[in-house]
């Protein structure tokens, strides 16, 4: 049975790959994956469901484990990786915008995004901003226009800490609007994102800044306006009426990506496998479902461009950190 199994493997990996990396190097026994944070959170799903669609799709010769690592906001994991599992090419590192948050903002002492390969995106939830049904901001311009005269006319709620990605959602799109004095927009952190737009709703709060899954509910009620969603372009479905803001003249994107990294010191033939291995588990149906029923939505770069977007984002992020003094 495991002999034909593997057999099966090897044949499916060779078809699925480039013929380079399926025969160059093919994974051997388990496949680990740090998630580095406890189970139940987005670095968990991450790890747990490509895990479960690598294995579906033969793309490991036996299972993937998800190990959870929690600890400094993903800084234990990272510091792990580089310290510990150098050369490793059998380990896949879960991270996201988060990661990137962190890195840009000197949370992970000593490292930088060159201490690890970042081999790909599967997925992202991207930023909004929405008021009430009851706001008199009916568009992100207005929105924005208000903030120009006055950056504090607009009081923001979000489910990250202050200078977290919600936060810095805002930022995005104030800086590229031309609103100045960005520390002074006044930001107001929750627990999460259903008590942030609750907040909203009530009339206690002007605006809301979040991942657009998170606001669904609240938009089938009618209670929430998404003034604008911080994507490349118009998202599919149900959210497919949101306006962009660059459709309205303001040139912000925030995607919060679902990803991973390797350890450094890896042969080139083992990175190029699990970029490839990334590509056929995102082109799969087996994932377009996984997508589908936990609101991600289309985000896969290249490897190369992958790796320049996730630098262009920590230069990005550290530049509004600095805008707004969390960091020198």
């Amino acid at each position: 049975m495991f002999v034909a199994k593997s057999i099966r493997w090897v044949a499916t990996a060779a078809v699925a790959l480039t013929a380079t990396s399926a025969f160059a190097f093919e994974p051997t026994g388990k496949v680990e994956c740090i998630a580095p944070s406890d189970p139940g959170g987005g670095w968990d799903f991450t790890c747990r469901s490509v895990g479960n669609v690598l294995e579906a799709l033969d793309l490991v010769p036996a299972s993937v484990q998800t190990i959870n690592m929690a600890g400094a906001g993903g800084g234990v994991a990272f510091a792990h990786t580089v310290s510990k599992r150098a050369g490793d090419d059998q380990l896949l590192v879960a991270a996201s915008t988060a990661t990137t948050t962190r890195l840009a903002q000197q949370q992970f002492p000593g490292m930088d995004a060159d201490m690890v390969n970042w081999i790909g995106a599967v997925g992202a939830d991207y930023g909004v901003i929405a008021v009430s049904q009851a706001s008199p901001y009916h568009t992100l311009t207005e929105l924005m226009d208000a903030m120009k005269e006055d950056p504090r006319a607009v009081k923001f709620a979000g489910g990250s800490a202050n200078g977290g990605w919600d936060h810095l959602k805002v930022l995005i799109a104030a800086k590229a609007a031309g609103v100045e004095n960005l520390p002074r927009i006044p930001y107001l952190s929750y627990n999460n994102g259903g008590e942030a737009m609750t907040q909203v709703i009530g009339g206690h709060v002007d605006a809301f800044t979040g991942d657009v899954t998170e606001t669904q509910g609240f938009l089938n009620s009618g209670d929430l306006r998404v003034l604008a969603v911080l994507s490349e372009e118009r998202l599919a479905g149900d959210f497919s009426d949101i306006p962009t803001a660059r459709e309205q003249g303001i040139d912000a994107v925030g995607p919060n990506w679902r990803g991973f990294y390797i350890p450094a010191d890896v042969d080139d033939d083992a990175r190029q496998y699990w970029v490839d291995a990334l590509d056929t588990l995102y082109a799969s149906d087996e994932w377009k479902q996984v997508m589908q029923n936990n609101g991600l939505m289309p985000f896969h770069p290249g490897s190369q461009e992958f790796e320049s977007f996730v630098k262009q984002q920590i230069s990005d992020i550290q530049t509004l950190s600095q805008d707004i003094g969390l960091i020198r």
